[in-house]
Parts: C-alpha cells; structure tokens; sequence
C-alpha cells in the first residue's frame, strides 16, 4: 500500500481519534496497532479502572442501607467475576473503536511497527512483514508502567497498573507505593472491598501535582476510611517470598520500618514507549529519558513524523493524546487548528476516588512561590443543599481568580462528581468569563453545581450559603 496519506502508529486515545478525523478530512489513513484498539486507556487503564471503581462504590454503599434497616450480607464476594465485569466492559468499547475506524474507512494493521524510511513504516506481523507507505507519519504509542531496580514487577506478588488489573483474587493485604492519581485510585478499590491497604508517598502530600488544600480533604477520607496513609516516606528495599512482600521505608525524621503485606502494587511512574521504532535513524529528536522533543502540532525535527501523547512531555493524559491527534492531523491536511500546542493550564486532571478530585490550572501554592497575586474563594459542599440531602457533603470548590482583573486561573474541587463539575469552570476560562458572569447564570436547584455558583459568588466577597 503507497498511497496513504497517513500511517498511524499506536491504536490508543490519540491515535486513534487522530486517524478517524484524518478520515473524515479525506485522508487516506492506516493505523498499526500490535494488541487491540484502544491502547493502554481503554484495555489496561482508564476504562478497566474506572469500572473497579463503581464496582467499588456500589459494594461499599451497601453499609447506607443500614441507615434504612436493610442489614446486607456482604460475605458471598466474588472478585473474579468483578473483574471479569470489568473485562466485558473493556470488550464492548474496544469492539466499539474498531468499528469506528471501519466505519471511516481506516484500515487497521496487527503488528509492530518500524519506521524504516521517509514516510515508510514496516509493519511486522503473524503474516511476515508488509512495506506501507505515506506522505505522513503520526507516532502515537504511549506508556508503560516504570519498572525500579529492586521493586521490579513480576505481577504475581508485586504488581503494576497492569497486573492489579488482571488479578481475580482479593489479597488480605497490599502496600501501594506512589500516591499518584493509580495509586489513590486503587487504594479506594482495594480498601473498599475490605483489602488492608497501606499508602505510601515520597511527596508531603497524596497527590502532589494537586492543589494540597482539596488533597487533603482526600487523605482524610481515606484514612477514615481504614487506608494507613505515610507522606515524606520513601520506600528504600523490597523483598519478597512467593505469597507475600516486605517493603522498608524510611520516614521523614530517617527512621525505618518494615511493612508486610500479600502484595505490593508499584506505581512510580511510566516511561514512553519510544525504543525500537527507528525514530532517532529518522532525525527524530529524543530527550535523554526517551521522550520525544515536538514543536508546533506536535511536530518533530524529522519532516512528516509527527508524535503525541505519553511519548512527549505534554500531560500524560488521555484526553490531552486525543487532542494532539485532532490537531495534528488537522495540520496535516492544510486546515487551521484552533491551537498549535496544549497548555497545561487548560488540561483538567481527574481522580476518581470518592470524593473525587479534579483541578485545572494555577495552584495556590506555585501562585505563591511565583509571587502571583490571587483573590481565593473556597466553597464547602455542604452550603449546597444536594449534597446534604445525598448524603455527599464532604468536599470544597476552590477558585483562584487574578487580583487586579479577576480573570480566573485555577480552579480545583474534591467532592461527589468533582470531575463533571469541573467543566462549568474550564468552560468559564475558556470562554474569559468572569467570576460575575457564573454567579449571574440561575443554577438549577437543588444541584450541586450551586457550589460551582457560590464559590464565584464569594471572590469578590457575595456567597449567599457561604
């Protein structure tokens, strides 16, 4: 095939969206994806996990139906079939993918692929290899979990992302190093379905690229909750037999412990998967971590190869890929896209625990290093009458809005539906409202989205509930 206009690599959010919109602009568009379609986010990370969590959810609200006399036996607990269920929901939206892309008439390539010429890709499959060929070339192939001497996986006794996933039987005890958004996330799973659950932080905080004032509202919670939190805690040595783990870590003032468990998931970070595709023999730049140096619509220092997603060091979100790849493909056919590069300001991050946390923009803390003077609104969930009468009362919207202009720069939640709410406030940003033109918009009542209303009510001192 030499025809192409486009070859994809990687089949995850960003490659994925990317070549359906080439399709739709009327480029001829393949993609080589050596698993399923949907990449890490949909097989082995956002789509699985977000299903354990309301799985999680579920399991843990049946304690409120004792607030109504209702007593349930919780004993029979399958978590096979729990992930199973989260498996089945994997199959249905990766076979969803596959017919999007059949239906934009993107042809789809099983294998691994290889860069071995301008504008030439060699797809290496379980029928040999194939020559494919096009004007250009779009490197979209994510991240894997980051494997630490002396922690390395071997997803029996100690986990990644990956492996927790596909385990079927609940341990009694696990020690999660890394309280990132992974490791917050399956702190809740695990503890909600009766797992001892031991979390464990370098940072001072859970969550430390979030605004620590909605974070801690978190950690509490969890610790409520039963999970033993230890921030300012590095995780020095790891042993392991073949039914369990040690961890030794060492507290802020230097002091050691040992921490045993069943199991030990380990989610420091990841690295991107840029070896082996024949990028730097291409001219394409790569820092020394291997992450690929973009400029303008992702574009690379080799003509026609374009990168996004994980594999730069844009956020490492799927929402941020997906958004790459409209842009660069836009690009690619002489259209204008509305943006030529994602700022990180703009870029919402979400946590599902629950209470949720979501955010976006400037935090009060770099607001202060960096001398950048904010007027601050804090607003409690429980002015807003919903969240009483649901029973979700715990949590705050925050705002940060300029001094001089009040223009908004941050916002950031920790509460019930916290990642849906937080939209009304990007929105606001991207449109340049101000704090003036939310408060004035009626609200419907109850809602907790009052709370979006109150907090711009209170910059400039007129929260009604507050």
């Amino acid at each position: 095939m030499s025809d192409l206009d486009l070859i994809v690599i990687g089949a995850g959010p960003g490659g994925y969206c990317a070549a359906i919109r080439a399709a739709q602009l009327g480029l001829k568009t393949a993609v080589v994806e050596k698993d399923q379609p949907g990449g890490v986010c949909l097989n082995w990370g956002c789509i699985p996990s977000k299903n354990l969590i309301h799985q999680a959810e579920v399991y843990h609200s049946m304690v409120e139906m004792e607030a109504v006399g209702i007593i349930v036996d919780r004993s029979g607990l399958d978590y096979a079939q729990v992930q199973a269920n989260s498996r089945e929901v994997v199959k249905t939206l990766t076979g969803g993918v596959a017919g999007l892309l059949k239906k934009n008439k993107v042809a789809y390539h099983l294998g691994s692929a290889k860069i071995t010429g301008k504008g030439e890709v060699t797809v290496s499959g379980a029928d040999g290899e194939q020559k494919l060929k096009a004007k250009n070339i779009l490197v979209a192939t994510g991240s894997r979990p980051m494997n630490i001497p002396g922690f390395e996986f071997d997803e029996k006794v100690v986990l990644s992302s990956t492996g927790i996933l596909a385990m079927k039987k609940l341990p009694k005890s696990i020690v999660i190093l890394g309280a990132g958004a992974i490791g917050c996330e399956f702190a809740y799973v695990m503890n909600s379905f009766g797992v001892d659950v031991t979390l464990v932080e370098l940072a001072e905080h859970i969550l430390p690229t979030e605004d620590f004032e909605t974070t801690a509202i978190l950690d509490n919670s969890l610790k409520r909750d039963g999970i033993t939190i230890l921030t300012g805690t590095r995780a020095t040595g790891l042993t392991k037999t073949a039914r369990s783990i040690t961890v030794t870590v060492e507290d802020p003032e230097g002091e050691e412990q040992e921490i045993k468990a069943e199991k030990a998931l380990v989610v420091f970070g990841r690295v991107p998967n840029t070896e082996a595709l024949g990028l730097k023999e291409m001219g394409v730049k790569l820092d020394d971590s291997g992450y690929v140096n973009i400029g303008d619509y992702c574009q690379t220092a080799a003509a026609g190869i374009y990168a996004i997603g994980d594999i730069t060091r844009t956020p490492a979100l799927a929402h941020v890929a997906s958004k790459e790849g409209e842009m660069s493909v836009e690009h690619m056919a002489g259209h204008t896209p509305s943006i030529k590069s994602v700022n990180a300001d703009d870029v919402p991050s979400a946590v599902y625990c629950e209470p949720q946390v979501a955010g976006f923009g400037l935090r009060e803390d770099l607001a202060k290093a960096e001398g950048i003077k904010v007027k601050k609104s804090v607003f409690n969930y429980a002015g807003a009458g919903k969240t009483i009468a649901v029973g979700k009362s715990t949590g705050i919207v925050k705002v940060l809005c300029d001094e001089k202009t009040d223009e908004l720069l941050g916002a950031h939640i920790v509460g019930h539906n916290a990642t849906e709410l937080l939209h009304e406030l990007l929105l606001a940003k991207h449109g340049e409202l101000l704090p003036e033109d939310v408060e004035s918009m009626i609200h419907a009542h109850p809602t907790i989205s009052e709370a979006i209303m109150e907090a711009m009510r209170g910059v400039n001192g007129k929260p009604i509930h507050g």
